[in-house]
């Protein structure tokens, strides 16, 4: 399996597992519940689309963390949810290396 392959697998599940965990969450409409579960489907679907194809030289571990962590920080900081956010960001990240490395060496 090539890496972009792997990267659009992995955004996939990472963008429904963190959009499917907020689906209990209490919106004050329709729309900002649309908004807050579309946003994070995308900021997660990227995650797990670049992790695999950027390694910086490094371990896909390391490169996993870090990627999970300074991508996730902005939702971070706008939502001010810094710990929901962050770390499932940071362990999505370290599971999707873990995942990189087994499948691609």
């Amino acid at each position: 399996m090539d890496a972009v392959t792997l990267g659009l697998i992995c955004g996939l599940v990472f963008g429904l597992f963190s959009s499917l965990i907020m689906v209990p969450m209490k919106f004050d409409s329709g729309r900002e519940k649309w908004e807050a579960l579309s946003s994070a489907f995308v900021d997660r679907f990227m995650i797990g689309l670049i992790i695999p194809n950027v390694t910086f030289g490094l371990d896909p571990l390391i490169s996993g963390l870090i990627l999970g962590i300074g991508l996730s920080l902005p939702s971070a900081i706008i939502t001010r949810a810094y710990a929901p956010i962050m770390v499932i960001g940071a362990v999505g990240g370290l599971f999707i290396g873990f995942i990189t490395k087994s499948v691609l060496g």
